[in-house]
């Protein structure tokens, strides 16, 4: 801004000391002297409304609010984000873009949904950070409608429900350049499924283990993604025999693997049964009749007939 008080204005060296002055002459000089003040005060005004400053001013509140305006040819050292720790740790979760840009939530305690305010008006980009402590697989994170980008290969997504195959800590980042039209998805803590990094399957923490129990056609309880399942001790068979597996993240669409870990005998191996909460393994040796415990692993693969 260009000041318009005129220091020029100001006759100094009126009055003439020893002869007589024109009193006009003071009249300008004191009615320029008055006005050059008043554009001071407007300027000192303009500033303290509109300046950036470190700290606040004596008797205001500090407010270095932009109001979307544009900043550029700028280099940045040592910034951070604002961080939010929420105190909800499960039911509707609200992420006000313009209230903090990294958001965080303590160890969750039941199923769980975003909902998104304030995103910047379309045509500008805004970025935030959620972060999320999983401390029991059960519980789950649902997405607005909105995030419908960046989906594809997210690791246990369906619907915009996100399922947990361990627990731990989660970073996720949702992104919009349309107001929050559309939001984008990016998990910051696993690669995408099918990406040049990932490997198919379930890590630590997904799995567990189990002992069958009398026989080998007693039915075992696992609720686990992935695991290992030892059979009772006895002679291995040809002939065809079953047991139920019940675990309760099983849906009757998925798709269950199981094949031989461990085992003197070879079994053939195969799931005969698939539903809600359980599936069925039949097996039989291919010729052996050793006694002994093998031991059968599992992997339970989510899908949809739809």
């Amino acid at each position: 801004m260009t000041s318009q008080i005129n220091p020029n204005n100001i006759n100094g060296d009126y009055p003439v000391p020893g002869v007589p002055n024109n009193s006009q002459g003071m009249r300008d000089n004191f009615a320029n002297t008055a006005t050059n003040f008043e554009y001071a005060a407007d300027e000192i005004t303009e500033l303290q409304t509109n300046g950036v400053f470190k700290a606040a001013l004596t008797g205001t509140t500090l407010d270095n609010d932009m109001n979307d305006n544009l900043i550029y040819a700028v280099q940045l050292s040592d910034v951070s984000w604002k961080l939010v720790t929420l105190t909800a740790t499960s039911g509707s979760i609200s992420l006000d873009y313009s209230a903090a840009n990294w958001y965080t939530m303590p160890s969750q305690t039941g199923n769980a949904s975003l909902a998104f305010s304030n995103w910047p008006i379309a045509g500008t980009a805004g970025a935030l950070r959620f972060r999320i402590v999983v401390s029991n697989v059960n519980y789950t994170l649902t997405l607005p409608v909105a995030v419908s980008l960046g989906l594809n290969g997210l690791q246990g997504v369906s619907s915009n429900v996100i399922t947990f195959t361990a627990t731990g800590t989660y970073d996720f980042e949702f992104s919009t350049i349309d107001g929050g039209t559309t939001i984008t998805v990016t998990d910051l803590s696993r690669p995408k499924l099918g990406s040049a990094q990932a490997a198919i399957g379930y890590s630590t923490g997904a799995g567990s283990t189990v002992t069958q129990a009398t026989s080998r056609t007693t039915g075992v309880t696992i609720n686990a993604y992935s695991g290992a399942i030892t059979l009772v001790s006895a002679a291995g068979t040809t002939s065809w025999q079953s047991f139920t597996v019940t675990n309760s993240l099983v849906a009757a669409t998925d798709t269950v693997i199981v094949n031989q870990k461990s085992g003197t005998d070879l079994y053939q191996i195969h799931v005969t049964a698939v539903g809600a909460g359980s599936f069925r393994i039949t097996f039989a040796t291919t010729a052996g009749t050793t006694t002994e415990q093998p031991v059968f692993n599992f992997a339970v693969i989510k899908a949809v007939a739809a």
